[in-house]
């Protein structure tokens, strides 16, 4: 069972080089994480140094997942810092390594981020996948709501249109917001 923990501030070379390797993995086997294939590495390590830089000025947490120490996944909460988003955050690059899929990785990944985001105020999550990937089917299991989906709103990797979809969860109260009962300016929208 892989080890999951947030990354540690002081991301060191290897640290980078490990999560240059996971984003190319990822990448060139077709995930539409924002980037075309194939990713080269000067362009994953950028990503990755700017993305921690994020993390250290409080916008990202980020989390991994090791395996015999190894960094074989990872999932990032973008942090909404307008007042009247504190209660929200979304859910961004869940990537497991190709080797080591179909092991539980990414739900313990999404299980350790929601622990943190509720005890740290985010009690509403959102994300958005590409439509038709496999990664649906985990949200849906892992109690994530379909909002909608937006048709060509990306490229995939290989640069064809493609719809994503938009997903959230409600972790405070397990209820979707839009089966919770309305009060307030909620009700007058209602």
């Amino acid at each position: 069972m892989p080890t999951i923990t947030r990354l540690s501030p002081d991301c060191t070379p290897r640290c980078y080089d490990e999560l240059a390797e996971l984003l190319q993995s990822c990448v060139n086997h077709g995930a539409s994480v924002g980037f075309f294939a194939p990713l080269q590495s000067l362009q994953a390590l950028s990503y990755w140094r700017e993305t921690v830089a994020d993390m250290l000025n409080g916008k990202r947490w980020i989390w991994v997942a090791r395996v015999n120490g190894r960094i074989v996944g990872s999932v990032q909460l973008a942090i909404c810092e307008k007042p009247n988003g504190y209660h929200r955050a979304e859910v961004q690059k869940l990537l497991v390594h190709l080797a080591f899929r179909r092991q539980g990785i990414a739900s313990a990944l999404l299980r350790a981020l929601e622990t943190e985001a509720l005890a740290g105020g985010r009690e509403l999550l959102v994300l958005d996948t590409s439509t038709g990937d496999r990664a649906e089917s985990l949200y849906r299991r892992l109690g994530y709501c379909e909002a909608g989906l937006i048709p060509g709103y990306t490229r995939t990797p290989y640069g064809q249109p493609h719809s994503t979809s938009i997903y959230y969860k409600h972790l405070r109260t397990g209820v979707s917001p839009a089966t919770a009962p309305t009060t307030g300016a909620d009700a007058l929208q209602a």
